[in-house]
């Protein structure tokens, strides 16, 4: 039997969103305004599952992502179903355990891992397919600067200055 992936589209202060859930929970929440390419993209990436435009089903998940994403220090209780491999998982996992408002560094979550170098680590986090609520943003250079974004360094920028009480939009 196939699985069902019901999606919804949302409009927030940082752009259009999709939202993808399982039954399990959120597959997916991205940013992106070209809504077939990324409808096509859900499709390749779920290829044994049927999708779902969901809107009225997800409505009130919409709603709380928006909040969520103008306020991305608010806590979550949406159910997630993270789908990796077991390191990438293992990685958001971690990420969800940095506090809002709080930054750390490639290299120091490479470090809690027991790894010397950071790539494993930034690969991991770029494959992360659930925006804000698995917190990749809270990830810096060791120098402190900002940088790449799955979702555009803007977007990044935004929501770290949200988190640490400065109103930037």
């Amino acid at each position: 039997m196939r699985e069902n992936i019901r999606f919804a589209w949302g409009i927030s202060s940082l752009g259009d969103f999709v939202v993808a859930m399982s039954d399990k929970g959120i597959v997916a929440l991205e940013f992106g305004s070209a809504r077939d390419l990324m409808e096509d993209a859900l499709r390749t990436r779920f290829l044994d599952a049927d999708l779902h435009r969901s809107a009225d089903e997800l409505a009130d998940v919409i709603t709380t992502v928006t909040a969520l994403i103008d306020d991305p220090a608010k806590d979550c209780d949406l159910p997630l179903d993270m789908r990796g491999t077991a390191y990438e998982v293992k990685v958001w996992t971690m990420l969800r355990e940095i506090p809002a408002g709080q930054t750390t560094t490639y290299g120091a979550l490479a470090a809690k891992l027991g790894e010397r170098d950071p790539r494993d680590v930034t690969q991991a986090i770029a494959n992360n397919a659930i925006a804000v609520i698995v917190p990749c943003h809270r990830v810096i250079k060791k120098d402190g600067s900002i940088s790449g974004y799955r979702w555009g360094v803007r977007r990044k920028r935004v929501l770290l200055a949200r988190e640490q009480g400065k109103q930037e939009h």
